[in-house]
């Protein structure tokens, strides 16, 4: 079993490639609901590595909000963005069963700029610790 750093690591590598797909698919202009999705995706797996960091029990849903709640303590920078977090929450699920759900190429860069901030917010988190930790 792996232990929380490991968890943790791997949940920002997943991460990581998410916006490795949705930067590739953004640069086609085509398919922009998936580009918001993998943007979904790569928010949830960033904060959710934080906690996994922390060894707290995260939801199996996905509820930005609710895992913004959990993180707020461990890493109260991420206040700055969560209303633009929140706003990713309905990709997870809008873009593969909405049929009508059709962003626009300003949508998909907007997803995608939030996704890589959190993500880069959450690796400093997580390399702050590191670095802080004693043991």
């Amino acid at each position: 079993m792996k232990g929380p750093r490991e968890h943790a690591l791997g949940l920002l590598s997943k991460a990581e490639h998410d916006l490795v797909a949705a930067r590739a698919t953004l640069s086609t202009g085509q398919a922009l609901d998936m580009v918001c999705f993998h943007a979904q995706q790569a928010a949830e797996k960033s904060l959710k590595a934080l906690l996994a960091l922390h060894d707290v029990e995260y939801p199996w849903r996905h509820d930005l909000a609710e895992l913004l709640g959990l993180v707020r303590s461990l890493a109260p920078e991420v206040g700055a963005l969560e209303q633009r977090i929140i706003l990713l929450t309905p990709f997870a699920v809008e873009v593969r069963y909405g049929e009508e759900f059709e962003p626009s190429l300003g949508e998909a860069t907007r997803a995608l700029q939030t996704a890589t901030e959190v993500h880069s917010l959450i690796a400093r988190a997580i390399r702050r610790d590191k670095l802080g930790r004693t043991t």
